[in-house]
C-alpha cells in the first residue's frame, strides 16, 4: 500500500522549501516533488541581496540548499520527478507523475515562473553576468550603465520604466 502524505508538494523552488518546512515543523508528513533543481530559479541567481535573511556574498544556489536541508531535517522528503496530472476529487488526491504516483491528504501549487528567453546569442550563457530578467531584483548592479530592454507587452514596459 502506497504512503499516504499529510501534504504534497508541487515545486522545489523558494515557496515549496519554505511550505516543506513549515509544514514538516508541525509534524506533518510532507513529500516536495520538482522536476528539476531544488531551488527553482533562484539557483541561476548569481548573488542575492533582496532576499529577507539572505546574508553578504551569497549565491542563489547557497541559499536554497540550506533552505532544503533545514526542511530535510525536520523531515521533509525530496523527490525528483515530473507531475503529469493531479486528481483533486477525493479526501486522498493523488500526483500522477512519470515515474511514480503519490498520495496525499492536501496539495501545495508551488510551481513558480520561468523566464521567457529573449532567443539572442549567448543568452543561457550570460544570465547573472548582464543578463537578467527582473529589472526590480537587479537595477541596483546595472545603474549609471546603458541596458536594453528585449521583448513586448506591459511586463517589458514595466521593465523599462523601473
Amino acid at each position: 500500500m502506497p504512503k499516504i502524505y499529510d501534504i504534497l508538494i508541487i515545486g522545489g523552488g523558494p515557496a515549496g522549501l519554505s511550505a516543506g518546512l513549515y509544514a514538516s515543523r508541525s509534524r506533518l508528513s510532507v513529500l516536495v516533488i520538482e522536476k528539476g533543481k531544488f531551488g527553482g530559479q533562484a539557483t541561476t541567481t548569481a548573488e542575492l541581496e533582496n532576499y529577507p535573511g539572505s546574508i553578504e556574498n551569497c549565491t542563489g544556489p547557497a541559499l536554497t540548499e540550506r533552505m532544503k536541508k533545514q526542511a530535510e531535517d525536520f523531515g521533509t522528503e525530496f523527490v525528483k520527478d515530473e507531475v503529469q496530472s493531479v486528481d483533486f476529487s477525493g479526501d486522498i488526491k493523488v500526483v500522477n507523475c512519470l515515474r511514480e504516483t503519490y498520495q496525499g491528504k492536501a496539495v501545495i501549487i508551488a510551481t513558480g515562473a520561468n523566464p521567457k528567453p529573449g532567443g539572442f546569442k549567448n543568452e543561457q550563457n550570460l544570465r547573472g553576468k548582464g543578463v537578467s530578467y527582473c529589472a526590480v531584483c537587479d537595477a541596483d548592479f546595472f545603474e549609471g550603465l546603458d541596458v536594453a530592454v528585449v521583448g513586448g507587452g506591459d511586463s517589458a514596459i514595466t521593465e523599462a520604466i523601473y
